[in-house]
């Protein structure tokens, strides 16, 4: 019985998880707000797992909570840097003026990860803490840019004090990396 009970628990949990991780920049909408936009953006970057079983007496447990935060800056120049997801190949460079105005270029790997797709942005401009730009590709191929800076929180167990990292959290569609398909992306800031 109480194994059954479990697994519907975890069931609901996992739809649940698949559900809220599942926000794209289709469901953003290009009229939606900054605040509509940054809010969306942040929360698919929460995470929270609190799984406990028991087995011939042994109580296993599994917890992990994750807290996004957007972070402003008063001088927006503070955003520029480096901004790499160094396990998966992607790094991006921005520089950024006192008035919000964003330059910069970056790459991403393809499906061989020693061959990388270059790009450089244009039209690129922070609000709050909310980035938009386009990204144009060799050839004139473009994409949209949405992400958020956000400080994220990382607990392992309920008493954790947390590990905090700084970074730009980015959702776009879907790619394959290293056989996982993802669809969000978090640049933590290597250099200023």
């Amino acid at each position: 019985m109480k194994a059954r009970h479990l697994a519907s628990v975890v069931a609901a949990l996992t739809l649940l998880f698949v559900a809220a991780g599942r926000i794209s920049s289709q469901t953003l909408g290009s009229t939606a707000d900054p605040q509509t936009k940054t809010k969306a953006i942040v929360a698919s970057f929460n995470k929270f797992k609190h799984l406990s079983k028991e087995k011939h007496g042994i109580k296993k447990e599994k917890y992990l909570k994750v807290e996004s935060n957007p972070v402003v800056k008063a001088n927006p120049e503070d955003y520029s840097g480096t901004y790499e997801i160094p396990d998966l190949g992607f790094a991006m460079r921005l520089r950024v003026d006192h008035n919000g105005k964003v330059e910069g270029d970056g790459y991403e790997p393809l499906a061989d990860p020693a061959v990388r797709r270059v790009f450089t942005l244009r039209d690129g401009r922070i609000e709050g803490a909310l980035l938009t730009a386009t990204k144009v590709y060799a050839g004139g191929y473009t994409e949209k840019l949405e992400g958020v800076f956000i400080e994220k929180t990382t607990f392992e167990s309920p008493t954790d004090k947390g590990f905090s990292r700084f970074g730009l959290g980015t959702l776009g569609r879907p790619i394959e990396v290293s056989g996982l398909t993802l669809d969000k992306f978090f640049y933590e800031l290597k250099s200023q």
